[in-house]
């Protein structure tokens, strides 16, 4: 509890003990004293409310929470009615409480659950280090950071090196290596070693930062409900203030007029009391905290969501389209198989590294792995880069070709296709075929779980899209159950698919698309939602992204799914209960069944019992 809400809570208390004091008290009914020594806990309790009311009608913005209170309980004392006064205003402010503790417990839980945030950065100061905040950290100041510390700050790696554990970040499930030169991220915490870090941006501007204000400020994209109940208090309020004077002045009038006795005081009570149950307390705070709640929610699962917006459209999702790379596999391309021709297999793999050496891509990668010794780059001439083909080189004097079946095709080598699944390497050395190697990128353990579960969620097509051979494709598809598959696509083939898609879809449904974030950035923007999965470490990943998930586990579409339709589930409950309860409540105090006290439930029991229910979306550990 902070300071504001323990100031709240006091003031809470001492107006409760005087007003019990009071009631005790032998106290004429109508005397000046009574009235007098009432004063003193309405104002101890109400003062911060009377004055929100005054400012509100100085700046014209009159009709809200504050001035219904203001004008119900002033009314109620004016009537005589101190002790109903009091407790209406006392009443409000325990509802109050609550509401921001709720909405603080939110926000804690989101801190804890992404616990990222550095606490500290090390810098030398004449030969030893110091700790100090990070905001304080200037671009290109040196830091150090110690094994079991978060990096602090984005920077550039120029001393020491480290395994770093990204998993809260990226979603690598196998710690990254930092060497000098690399680039690191904050968030990340170092495993081993004592790592030099140049930092290259501010704090306010890292990684760690990036992602936490991206949750905190979610509610800046409201989603329809919360909309609707914005623009409903606006013209409900002024509604109900006309109507609560309306009350007031027409049915004594309509008496006076027929010679009946008009009963002024007892139409202003009545009229007091429908202000107080009218007040939209209820819809107004437990909406968006429920929302709040729910991205609070989904941040535990690891599920980072950018507004309450996209919750209200993944409850809806009807059509799942997944990249393959990274998404429903690992990622992470190994050499499986070494079938060579009139060469042997270490021979083979060697030389296809060696022509290799000067590329970045993961196949290389894979490649140069496998091979796993040092690769004297000056053996490799003329490296000459096909498009879409392959690598030609001169390595160590043999004319090397590696690449795809077409590149064997272009050099006029006639080769058998392989059936197996993979990544097929072609090899020819002075134009004679030399074998293959194939590289496969293995199935994520829970894609499968990932694509039943996604159904049972209620999704109608689970879809692939990738560049992948129709082969590869295919067995993959069926490994996992989907329900179509598209193969062999370029970045805007993506798109054009997803278009196909939106266009015999439903209204009323949704499209995901769930890809790395990086490479498919174009087709995460074009669908309804856009999916990154495991990607945080790239700024690409959260501008193109509505989510992102935290992990790579493909499991955690079906449980955002899940978290954003029990969140809406609970922001109707709310709606559909807070509504009924008053109008139920307003008819009463119309007719003059519901007094003061039903006004206090209708306002604050209703306000406290939605807010309850609105906490409900921080579970999600059996959604």
């Amino acid at each position: 509890m902070n300071k504001k809400q323990k100031k709240v809570l006091i003031r809470i208390i001492i107006a409760a003990a005087l007003m019990a004091v009071l009631l005790l008290l032998p106290l004429e009914e109508d005397s000046i004293l009574r009235f007098v020594l009432f004063l003193i806990p309405y104002f101890v309790i109400g003062y911060d409310i009377l004055k929100k009311a005054f400012k509100g009608v100085k700046n014209k913005q009159v009709f809200d929470e504050n001035f219904l209170m203001a004008v119900a309980t002033i009314g109620a004392m004016a009537l005589g009615e101190y002790t109903e006064g009091v407790a209406v205003m006392l009443f409000y402010q325990i509802g109050e409480l609550f509401q921001s503790y709720a909405v603080g417990k939110s926000r804690k839980n989101i801190s804890a659950l992404m616990d990222i945030r550095p606490d500290f950065a090390n810098i030398m100061e004449n030969g030893e280090l110091v700790q100090v905040d990070p905001d304080e950290v200037e671009i290109g100041t040196e830091i150090i950071v110690q094994p079991g510390e978060k990096i602090p700050i984005d920077g550039v790696v120029i001393d020491g090196n480290a395994t770093l554990d990204t998993a809260a970040l990226t979603g690598e499930s196998v710690p990254r290596t930092a060497q000098i030169g690399d680039e690191v991220i904050s968030g990340c915490i170092n495993m081993s070693g004592v790592l030099k870090i140049r930092t290259t941006k501010d704090f306010g501007e890292s990684t760690a930062s990036k992602i936490l204000d991206l949750v905190e400020n979610a509610s800046s994209k409201k989603s329809k409900p919360e909309n609707f109940i914005s623009r409903f208090a606006r013209v409900y309020t002024p509604a109900v203030c006309y109507s609560a004077l309306a009350l007031a002045i027409i049915p004594p009038v309509v008496s006076l007029i027929i010679g009946v006795d008009p009963r002024f005081t007892q139409w202003i009570y009545r009229a007091l009391t429908f202000l107080v149950i009218s007040c939209p307390c209820a819809l107004v705070i437990s909406i968006p905290l429920t929302f709040f709640a729910g991205i609070g929610g989904a941040s535990k699962a690891g599920v980072l969501v950018k507004g309450s917006n996209y919750l209200d459209l993944l409850s809806k999702v009807k059509y799942v389209v997944m990249d393959k790379t990274g998404t429903l596999t690992e990622g992470v391309f190994k050499v499986t198989k070494i079938v060579p021709n009139n060469i042997s297999k270490e021979e083979l793999l060697e030389k296809t590294a060696m022509a290799e050496v000067y590329s970045n891509h993961p196949i290389s990668k894979s490649l140069k792995e496998a091979y796993g010794k040092p690769i004297d780059s000056s053996c490799v001439l003329d490296v000459e880069e096909i498009a879409g083909s392959g690598i030609k080189a001169l390595v160590n004097g043999y004319n090397l070709a590696v690449g795809n079946e077409k590149l064997m095709n272009l050099l006029g080598l006639q080769i058998s296709p392989v059936q197996e699944p993979g990544t097929v390497i072609h090899v020819a050395i002075d134009g004679k075929y030399s074998g293959y190697i194939l590289i496969s990128d293995k199935l994520k353990a829970s894609s499968k779980d990932a694509i039943k579960a996604l159904k049972q969620s209620g999704v109608k097509k689970t879809v692939m899209l990738t560049g992948d051979s129709k082969n590869v494709a295919d067995i993959v598809a069926n490994d996992l159950g989907l329900d179509a598959v598209f193969s062999q696509l370029l970045p805007a083939d993506k798109v054009t698919k997803v278009e196909e898609l939106l266009a015999i879809k439903q209204a009323n449904e949704q499209l995901v698309f769930v890809g790395d974030g990086i490479n498919d950035a174009p087709v995460l923007s074009r669908a309804d939602i856009g999916i990154a999965m495991g990607a945080l470490g790239s700024d690409a990943a959260i501008e193109a992204a509505d989510v992102v998930l935290m992990d790579d586990d493909p499991k955690k579409i079906a449980k955002a799914i899940g978290i954003a339709k029990k969140c809406m589930r609970i922001v109707y409950e709310n709606i559909y209960f807070a509504i009924g309860i008053k109008v139920g409540c307003l008819i009463l105090g119309a007719i003059g069944i519901a007094n003061m006290w039903y006004a206090i439930f209708a306002d604050v029991g209703v306000m406290v019992i939605a807010v309850l229910n609105a906490i409900r979306a921080l579970r999600v550990k059996n959604v």
